[in-house]
């Protein structure tokens, strides 16, 4: 246990805690301080007690504020699994991609007239390929 002095509203007052506490429970009794000494007049009791309601009053208020943001860290949090859900398949997609692009080019070529349907079907896959070599560019 260590023994430590603290200093709220002129006087001092002799508190022991775990050892390692001593630098929070020394920043408390500065807040405490603080708050005694802004109330004017009234007795040291009084003082003491309008502190205590104000420090009161603003850890409610930050409980308060911390129930208001938790929801809205939950759907933050779907809204990042959603999206590295999204990311995961466009990888996979644009991996599927790539290794047909390397089988076409390895494929030997056919002397054959391209047909309006395949040149739309080929058009439509490259213009795939650039959508998700983007995406990926810009996920890294």
């Amino acid at each position: 246990m260590a023994d430590v002095k603290l200093h709220i509203a002129g006087r001092v007052y002799d508190v022991n805690c775990a050892d390692g506490e001593e630098p929070q429970l020394l920043s408390l009794a500065g807040v405490v301080d603080e708050k005694v000494r802004s109330m004017p007049g009234g007795t040291e009791i009084r003082q003491m007690l309008f502190a205590a309601l104000m420090l009161a009053d603003e850890a409610q208020e930050a409980r308060g504020k911390a129930d208001k943001a938790e929801p809205r860290s939950d759907s933050l949090r779907a809204a990042v699994a959603l999206a590295e859900s999204r990311e995961a398949q466009a990888r996979d997609d644009l991996k599927a991609a790539l290794t047909e692009l390397e089988a076409l080019k390895k494929a030997e070529p056919v002397e054959a007239a391209p047909r309006p349907a395949h040149d739309r079907a080929l058009i439509q896959i490259a213009d795939r390929i650039e959508a998700l070599a983007g995406k990926v560019e810009q996920i890294s």
